[in-house]
């Protein structure tokens, strides 16, 4: 596995905006298992006012929000996706949120890069954050 560092990331002032401005946060791979650091970071985000919608594979319910099997799914406007998923899966994905239309911000957790994926939705007009945990900006604030 190769890792790339970021070409393409939102400057601190930035991600406070994206922080402050969004309200809806698809959460990609958010698993149900609370030692996973997608359901610690989730826990924290709805805590904190934001509307969590998971996006996983299996299950119904996770932190009490229905779960929804893939991006594309969701019947209502997202502000962000905050992405735990392998690097690869990470192109795809931008083209699906690009489709979607509403999506503002396109953020991947730490260790998460696509240079590929983020210039592709950095070129279509979003804000893009890699390797960043949401949780951990949003204490910072």
């Amino acid at each position: 596995m190769e890792c790339e560092f970021p070409s393409v990331n939102s400057t601190s002032d930035e991600i406070r905006e994206i922080l402050e401005n969004t309200k809806t946060i698809a959460i990609l791979g958010l698993s149900p298992d609370a030692s996973k650091a997608s359901h610690r970071v989730a826990k924290y985000l709805k805590e904190h006012g934001f509307k969590i919608v998971p996006v996983y594979p299996k299950e119904d319910e996770i932190l009490g929000e229905k779960v929804y099997r893939s991006l594309a799914d969701i019947p209502f406007s997202v502000d962000m996706v905050d992405i735990f998923r392998k690097p690869s899966a990470l192109v795809d994905i931008a083209k699906v949120a690009l489709e979607r239309g509403d999506v503002k911000t396109f953020w991947t957790q730490q260790g998460i890069v696509n240079n590929e994926a983020a210039e592709l939705v950095e070129k279509a007009g979003l804000k893009v954050v890699q390797n960043k945990c949401t949780m951990i900006e949003h204490t910072s604030l």
